[in-house]
């Protein structure tokens, strides 16, 4: 039977994710292990999935280090140590971009200016905008910026993307697709509470079970094969332009909330791909 070993959070960022730990273990069974990320010594298990290891953008430089250790030593972690540093920072949407993956208009700044707000109201013909940390989770500062709100003191010379607030998010809600090894599991559609853009619970949002229209799902296909190699879970997240067309939010590859509770299967389709990477 193969072991599991599941990346958690450092106690010092989140205590509580017994929710989270209780789900994966009626999937996976008993033979799972859980384990801070932030601590070097992993036990030994056949793979090992970062699935909780929340808080990685509290310590970046802590993160890529891990990274690079897991690496050199060879452990089994999927999605690959090569993907979770390239999903780490989301300029990766720059890089998918370029491979013709249709995304939500987006500007990165590596040290964040005042002007350079001016420039993208003017390359995105809004003076809505959304600012967040180029490594960031959660909606950890991220920011919606009106005509005449002051740029928040916490953002300025840190890199930042910004990107024009999309009126979708409060019309119709932000889709998320369930990818295992390249296969949709399940969809879900998030809307936030009244007067917000933010969709995840803590602010108030809220998620109901869909079906996943085409050009959705050719989306979230087109994003998989831009990468370097088919991860073995995803979450896509998109949202329709002014065009009615679905643009790539996110493209969650690290840790993701995978909705389990939305997947007709309970998860089956996840285990199933997880048994087919076990080595």
């Amino acid at each position: 039977m193969p072991r599991y070993c599941i990346l958690t959070p450092d106690p010092s960022y989140y205590e509580d994710w017994s929710r989270d730990a209780d789900h994966l273990t009626r999937l996976l069974g008993e033979d799972l292990a859980f384990h801070p990320w932030t601590t070097p010594d992993l036990p030994v298990a056949d793979i090992i999935l970062p699935l909780l290891a929340w808080g990685y953008q509290r310590d970046p430089a802590r993160w890529f280090a891990a990274l690079e250790d897991w690496d050199a030593a060879g452990l089994c972690l999927w999605n690959p140590a090569a993907m979770l540093r390239w999903n780490s920072d989301k300029s990766y949407l720059l890089d998918l971009a370029a491979r013709d993956v249709a995304i939500v208009p987006s500007l990165y700044r590596s040290a964040l200016r005042a002007t350079d707000l001016e420039d993208a109201a003017q390359a995105f013909g809004t003076r809505k905008l959304v600012i967040k940390p180029s490594i960031s989770g959660g909606a950890d500062g991220t920011y919606l910026i009106g005509p005449r709100d002051p740029l928040p003191a916490d953002v300025m010379g840190r890199a930042m993307l910004i990107q024009p607030m999309m009126a979708a998010i409060a019309t119709e809600g932000e889709w998320s697709l369930f990818l295992f090894d390249g296969q949709l599991s399940h969809a879900i559609l998030k809307r936030p509470a009244a007067g917000d853009f933010r969709v995840q619970e803590q602010f108030g949002g809220r998620e109901d079970s869909c079906a996943a229209p085409p050009e959705a799902i050719a989306l979230a296909m087109a994003a998989l094969a831009a990468c370097e190699t088919m991860p073995l879970y995803a979450r896509v997240d998109m949202v329709r332009g002014a065009d009615g067309q679905f643009c790539l939010m996110e493209l969650e590859l690290i840790e993701p909330s995978l909705f389990f509770a939305h997947a007709a299967d309970g998860g089956a389709m996840f285990r199933a791909a997880l048994s087919a990477r076990t080595v």
